[in-house]
């Protein structure tokens, strides 16, 4: 079967992005987690522009915070298929892939926080410790 040649254009790509913003929003309405996240990418970015974090610590936030977001939007993906294929009637395979599904956004998040000690640690302590020791 040939696949249908398609042209670049630039409505398509607005599509494309319309379709994702409005992804975006159906995570943020029904995924709680996706609040967290979303306070916590406010905290940390403006916790980077406190501490002076230089442009290759603040690539790796960013990465951080990406892989994050990414992993969250694949476990939704996941959580939706799964209610969706199983009926909400969830055998163990379903539970099971979603739980790893879920131990997946636990991995990169402890990841991510354990960048964000590498790169906040010493500008954490440089500014808290003069406060301390006065």
């Amino acid at each position: 079967m040939k696949e249908k040649e398609t042209q670049f254009s630039l409505r398509s790509r607005f599509e494309s992005f319309k379709h994702a913003l409005r992804g975006l929003g159906d995570m943020l309405s029904s995924q709680h987690n996706a609040w967290v996240h979303a306070i916590m990418t406010i905290l940390v970015l403006n916790l980077s522009w406190w501490l002076g974090i230089d442009r290759g610590g603040l690539a790796l936030i960013v990465i951080a915070i990406a892989m994050v977001w990414v992993a969250e939007a694949f476990n939704t993906v996941l959580e939706i298929i799964a209610d969706v294929v199983s009926g909400k009637t969830y055998s163990d395979l379903i539970r099971r892939a979603k739980d790893i599904a879920a131990a997946g956004v636990l991995i990169t998040a402890i990841g991510a926080v354990a960048i964000g000690l590498i790169v906040f640690g010493p500008r954490f302590y440089d500014r808290i410790y003069p406060l301390l020791h006065r």
